[in-house]
């Protein structure tokens, strides 16, 4: 199998900082192997389910002359003998060929499993693969029926420089959240949509974590490019890989599937929303989704930000069309991406009154929050969210974040912590007859 080491990681860094034109095909060419799958599966996934206690999602990639995978999944046990009560599920295949999105491309099988007869609160073991080439086993635990306390991880923009920098940030994620019940990705999780050697990086990066915590991701932007890797700015297209190597719901609006989506935990339902398309018809679907919304906590994730914390970023147009609806349904929590910096702020219900007391910080709508985890850095907006009636709380520039989010009856926890671990900025939520007290 292939190995990660320091001198992939150098070869890397010499790519992305700029390199002779003469040694510029033969790493190319380098990359490129390093990048491409052999019979043994790789990039192996779970992704999370619209009902997460019986249900998930199961993905993995070889080389294109692999025709036939399986999972082989059992309820874990303390020794080996776990494996004498395995079954197998066999997998959908399709092939990818990227050799025209992108020029480090290829074919590859992509395999894909959705179970969908798990037993509650179960930890299973699986692996994947074929009679001749396997994984190694992994483990994954299922969701309880009924309330209980929930925590999960979210991260906006990898992109840039992802094996580099991004993987202290993911990895000491999972050293803070290792129980964490699934993963956010707010968006740009590369820079070029359909690039072979990213995408190989991100999963580098992430490792067993991805195979182990169970992903919920959305696009952003740079998801979205060309087909022809020649012309990358025309005809934008969500990247080739997505649907073959994610297994999300397909409960969102039609020709979005994957991409906008939901998860329901018995407490909270998680809502996911593609940001680059279809802004208006989202609207109308979100509307619908949040008016039969029965669960007491609610959160969204989206690549653009209702309010922008970057210098000259806007986005009138999904504010204008999102922001209303959050409100009316009191939406909890909105976990973004997009600008390369942190901000974190509400709009209160009594802004004058909270400025006398304190006690007064209900919110109307959610708590909003950008950030980013990856190594690209943007500038702080100096115009701050005042003109739209919002309040920011804290804010950073130049400081790669993970969050770590948890949920127990009716209070919410917020964590963000920088690369290193420390915490960076810290926020409750408690429920009170029917409204959010932020307390700061």
């Amino acid at each position: 199998m292939k190995k990660i080491n320091l001198s992939i990681v150098i070869i890397l860094s010499f790519v992305n900082l700029g390199y002779s034109q003469d040694g510029q095909a033969a790493l190319d060419e380098i990359i490129k192997a390093w990048a491409a799958p052999n019979e043994f599966p790789d990039h192996v996934i779970l992704s999370a389910s619209e009902d997460p206690a019986h249900a998930i999602g199961i993905n993995w990639r070889t080389h294109v002359e692999n025709t036939a995978g399986y999972v082989e999944i059992a309820k874990a046990g303390p020794g080996p003998d776990f494996k004498n009560s395995s079954e197998k599920i066999p997998a959908k295949r399709v092939v990818i060929n990227s050799s025209e999105a992108t020029k480090d491309g290829f074919a590859a099988s992509f395999f894909e499993v959705q179970l969908d007869q798990l037993i509650p609160n179960t930890l299973y073991a699986y692996r994947v693969g074929n009679d001749d080439f396997k994984s190694e086993w992994h483990q994954f635990s299922t969701a309880k029926e009924t309330p209980s306390p929930l925590s999960f991880l979210y991260v906006g923009d990898a992109q840039n420089y992802i094996l580099e920098l991004w993987s202290r940030v993911i990895r000491n994620a999972y050293k803070k959240a290792p129980e964490a019940d699934f993963f956010i990705h707010a968006g740009d999780l590369v820079n070029a949509a359909h690039d072979e050697s990213e995408w190989n990086e991100w999963f580098a990066a992430g490792s067993f974590i991805h195979s182990e915590i169970p992903a919920v991701a959305v696009p952003g932007n740079h998801e979205y490019r060309g087909l022809d890797y020649k012309n990358p700015r025309e005809n934008r297209e969500l990247s080739v890989q997505w649907n073959a190597q994610f297994n999300f719901p397909t409960n969102g609006p039609k020709g979005l599937e994957e991409t906008c989506y939901y998860v329901d935990y018995p407490d909270m339902r998680l809502i996911a929303l593609n940001s680059n398309r279809e802004i208006e018809q989202q609207a109308q679907w979100l509307d619908k989704v949040l008016s039969e919304n029965e669960k007491k906590w609610t959160v969204l994730t989206y690549h653009h930000p209702v309010f922008s914390a970057s210098t000259g970023r806007d986005n009138e147009t999904l504010r204008s069309l999102w922001k209303p609806i959050f409100e009316k349904h009191q939406v909890d929590l909105a976990l973004q991406g997009h600008d390369h910096s942190y901000s974190r702020g509400a709009v209160y219900e009594k802004p004058i009154a909270m400025e006398r007391d304190k006690d007064q910080k209900t919110v109307l709508g959610p708590v909003y929050v950008v950030s980013v985890s990856g190594g690209k850095m943007y500038s702080l907006s100096e115009k701050g969210w005042g003109p739209y009636g919002a309040t920011i709380g804290k804010k950073g520039e130049r400081i790669q974040l993970f969050q770590h989010i948890s949920i127990d009856g009716d209070r919410l926890i917020y964590q963000s912590f920088d690369a290193t671990g420390a915490l960076f900025d810290r926020f409750e939520l408690h429920k009170k007859n029917g409204k959010n007290i932020y307390i700061d």
